[in-house]
């Protein structure tokens, strides 16, 4: 029998303070315990259920006091779903705990002069701010401990969210404060047809079934775009989803379909047909237009965003007759969003297909003075490169949360642009980036930008001048 490494459960243990990822830190007996589900200031009971060397990691069972900084969950499905899981705890020390991440990333990883960092930029609205979700059919529906030992047969077929940890259990969702209407009444009006119709969820162990996923997007402009992921190609019961869905909601701006019969949720290689209306929807940003296809990328909370690219734009500090290269530019929303003040912007970006949207809502919206390529950054950006297109007075870079790869800052520490400003969704890997960089160029401002409210998650925009 194997020796325990610790005790399974500590009680009246005082919770100290946030951790990264969204978990807290306390200790026993001289180890830290990170704990989930609690609050600082809490004094709870928990569960041990990782024994590591160092650390242990552990939940909370229960909560003997209750921290000042405690909110009531809005949600009926807090505690289950994977999503918003600081609803226990006040925006506004939620913005504080963003804040100190931030603040600590800086001073413990990158070890670089620092000027006074900024107050975190909050987000209005703090629920119904997300422009996409997804949604998963199937016949795993997650069941609590208390349905099941209630003995009572519950259907399990559902629609809504992956259980965190469980690839195959999917959590019933009832209302989601994610999106806007009529997010979730095109939601549930699709469930309740597909069961009326007795048409079959997703079995992911059998990877087979009629329905598999739907994607909803929601656009400032109003508009709305819907795509049902059907798992077999049986004209009838697409005929009937899809006109349900037509009659039923008739305002949808882009109504959609893909067959997927892969073993993976991916859709990039399959080709999406366009039922109804128009094969996009459009954001607008100051005037400018983007076409969001069902495969593009844009940012998640559309008005943040657009907070977050004022603040990027400031920091480039543009006059008009700077070159600015946009590494990592996506669907060109940041290259374009400055291009009006820039003698000339290029945007590169790894994946082809965002790379044609950007060229195309370029088009779209009239600007001749930006020019996108697709390839890989680290071999994409080499002397030649510079040599054809220009060496750059501005760099923005908006990688992704792994940062930028070491050949990438080493190019950029070549060709030492004046300015660049460096916008990320992982401050820890930006410290490593902002570390490496430091020996041609200096800090000069930084603004945290909460994109994600009620999740650990933060944006940061760093101002890097050469030295």
């Amino acid at each position: 029998m194997a020796r325990r490494k610790g005790p399974q459960r500590l009680e009246k243990l005082s919770i100290e303070r946030m951790a990264s990822k969204g978990k807290c830190v306390a200790h026993y007996d001289g180890r830290v315990v990170f704990v989930s589900g609690v609050a600082p200031g809490d004094v709870a009971d928990v569960r041990v259920f990782m024994h590591k060397s160092k650390y242990w990691e552990a939940e909370a069972t229960h909560i003997h006091e209750a921290s000042p900084v405690r909110a009531t969950p809005f949600c009926d499905h807090f505690g289950t779903c994977g999503g918003c899981k600081w609803q226990h705890i006040n925006y506004a020390e939620q913005l504080k705990f963003k804040q100190q991440e931030v603040v600590d990333a800086l001073t413990r990883i990158a070890k670089v002069d620092l000027p006074e960092i900024s107050p975190i930029m909050g987000s209005d609205p703090s629920q119904y701010y997300r422009n996409k979700l997804e949604y998963t059919f199937a016949n795993q529906r997650w069941l609590t401990k208390e349905q099941i030992d209630s003995g009572e047969e519950y259907d399990r077929d559902a629609l809504g969210f992956h259980v965190p940890g469980r690839w195959d259990k999917i959590m019933q969702v009832d209302h989601c404060y994610l999106q806007p209407d009529p997010s979730n009444a095109i939601r549930n009006a699709l469930y309740a047809f597909a069961k009326q119709q007795g048409y079959s969820f997703y079995d992911p162990y059998e990877q087979q079934g009629q329905l598999r996923l739907v994607t909803i997007r929601t656009a400032s402009t109003g508009e709305t775009m819907i795509l049902v992921h059907f798992g077999t190609r049986e004209e009838a019961v697409i005929t009937d989803v899809m006109e349900h869905l037509k009659t039923t909601f008739p305002d949808t701006t882009a109504l959609l379909y893909v067959v997927n019969q892969k073993k993976n949720d991916t859709i990039y290689d399959l080709d999406i047909v366009t039922y109804a209306g128009q094969d996009y929807i459009t954001e607008e940003m100051e005037g400018l237009k983007f076409r969001i296809g069902p495969k593009s990328f844009y940012q998640t909370n559309s008005k943040q965003a657009y907070e977050l690219y004022k603040v990027a734009r400031d920091f480039a500090g543009l006059t008009g007759d700077e070159l600015v290269y946009d590494l990592y530019t996506g669907t060109g929303t940041i290259a374009q969003f400055v291009s009006r003040k820039a003698r000339g912007v290029v945007g590169l970006e790894s994946v082809p297909e965002a790379i044609e949207d950007a060229k195309m809502n370029a088009h779209y919206n009239g600007i001749t003075n930006a020019k996108f390529f697709a390839g890989d950054m680290k071999d994409l950006l080499d002397e030649a490169f510079f040599a054809r297109h220009g060496h750059p007075e501005v760099i923005i870079t908006d990688p992704p949360r792994v940062g930028m790869h070491e050949k990438v800052v080493q190019q950029l520490l070549k060709v030492r642009a004046p300015r660049i400003v460096y916008v990320s969704c992982n401050p820890q890997t930006q410290a490593r980036d902002l570390a490496l960089l430091d020996e041609a160029y200096a800090v000069k401002a930084v603004q945290p930008v909460d994109m994600f409210p009620h999740t650990h998650h933060v944006e940061n925009v760093v101002q890097l001048d050469l030295r």
